[in-house]
């Protein structure tokens, strides 16, 4: 058995995102779309959801041949 560690350890350092947020394709529905949920959920500070639309938008395949 290990015994537990009785000392602080060193902060864990998490690389600062600075990725720029997706912007939509021209002409596509999907991106639009997605682009106006973000708009109205960064409105009311629902940055979940924000984040969650630069995902789909970053994923989706309609529109971007």
């Amino acid at each position: 058995m290990t015994e537990p560690t009785t000392y602080s350890t060193a902060p864990v350092e998490l690389p600062m995102c600075t990725d720029r947020e997706p912007a939509p394709v021209a002409g596509c529905v999907g991106c639009g779309e997605l682009a106006e949920m973000r708009a109205r959920a960064r409105a009311v500070g629902d940055m979940t959801t924000v984040s969650d639309c630069n995902v789909f938008m970053r994923r989706h395949p309609e529109g971007h041949e």
